[in-house]
């Protein structure tokens, strides 16, 4: 019989099979779009793309032997027919992966109470749902402290994330807190941008054009793709780095790491975020009724040159070393 099947080359209807079995055999995953890029711009350059691109290989990665299907789609941050959209999406897969704070967390209940649903990179603070993150905070703050304790950087200006997303808030939150700890370095500017290459070319662009006071001591970037943005301006407009002034991002995206001077970063572990979030939502669509939970993901800290670190100086300093264990799990109820 096996040898009729292969030679028909039959193949089982995945369909009827899903039926069977009254699941579907997909999940989705719904990014968030902070700007609709133009026609004349890469989508590289105007979005967090590569952050995403690590979620997704992820979250691949864990689906690729269960023979499930991904399902992918984009919300745009001005739109208010997005959430009409990804309810309709709901009903076409057994579960959903949201990252960045794709939608909001009133609306996070909702949607739990028609499927299962991870956050990815969300809200700390979030109740509605599982979450899966990173710990942007020790990062944010080791990276903050390395700058003022090691380079004596103490005059800096930061380039926010959208004011929308929780990763952003959170390396906020550390940059305020070791200011706090530090009297003597200030915030002497800040700004927002969207994750993106070009929103950290117009930030950079503003900061030399502004000649009250000449340049901050260091820029410190909500994520990697803005520094680059930032160096690519510095570096035309013969601005040095590190030695007339620091850049420092987050995520340890791989380009970072091409850059001269390259890019003293935090890294962060975007594949296992798309690994475990997936992990975390196959357990829970086969049992609803497991207790949320957060899993926060260590942050290393990456040293290269743009910080003002030597030449070839290359060190990853593990927060786990530090007393802080590689993943933290915390139960509904420890957060309450």
């Amino acid at each position: 019989m096996r040898a009729v099947i292969d030679q028909l080359g039959y193949v089982p209807d995945g369909s009827a099979q899903s039926l069977s079995r009254r699941r579907k055999d997909v999940i989705g995953l719904v990014c968030m779009e902070h700007v609709r890029p133009v026609p004349s711009q890469h989508d590289v350059e105007t979005m967090s793309l590569l952050f995403y691109d690590e979620i997704v290989r992820g979250v691949e990665a864990r689906l690729r032997d269960d023979n499930w299907s991904l399902l992918i789609t984009y919300l745009h941050e001005d739109s208010q027919n997005e959430l009409s959209r990804l309810m309709s999406l709901s009903g076409k897969v057994d579960g959903l992966l949201i990252i960045e704070g794709a939608v909001p967390s009133s609306f996070l209940a909702r949607f739990a109470a028609r499927l299962p649903v991870i956050a990815v990179a969300g809200d700390p603070e979030e109740r509605a749902v599982d979450l899966v993150t990173a710990d942007n905070r020790s990062g944010a703050a080791a990276l903050v402290s390395h700058l003022i304790d090691v380079h004596d950087r103490r005059a800096l200006f930061h380039l926010d994330g959208p004011p929308t997303a929780p990763d952003a808030k959170e390396r906020r939150l550390a940059l305020q807190h070791v200011l706090t700890l530090h009297p003597d370095a200030e915030l002497v500017g800040s700004c927002t941008g969207r994750f993106s290459v070009q929103s950290g070319e117009e930030a950079a662009k503003s900061l030399l054009a502004d000649g009250r006071g000449g340049l901050p001591d260091a820029v410190v970037c909500a994520n990697d793709q803005m520094a680059i943005g930032v160096l690519q301006v510095l570096g035309r407009a013969g601005v040095r780095v590190p030695e007339d002034i620091a850049v420092t991002g987050f995520d340890d995206i791989y380009p970072g790491s091409l850059l001269d001077p390259g890019l003293t970063t935090v890294h962060q572990p975007m594949r296992q975020l798309g690994e475990r979030a997936c992990a975390r939502l196959l357990d829970r669509i086969a049992n609803p009724d497991l207790p949320p939970r957060v899993e926060r993901l260590a942050t290393d800290l990456v040293l290269r040159r743009s910080c003002g670190c030597d030449y070839g100086e290359f060190e990853r300093a593990r927060l786990a070393e530090r007393g802080r264990p590689r993943v933290t799990v915390i139960t509904q109820a420890a957060r309450s």
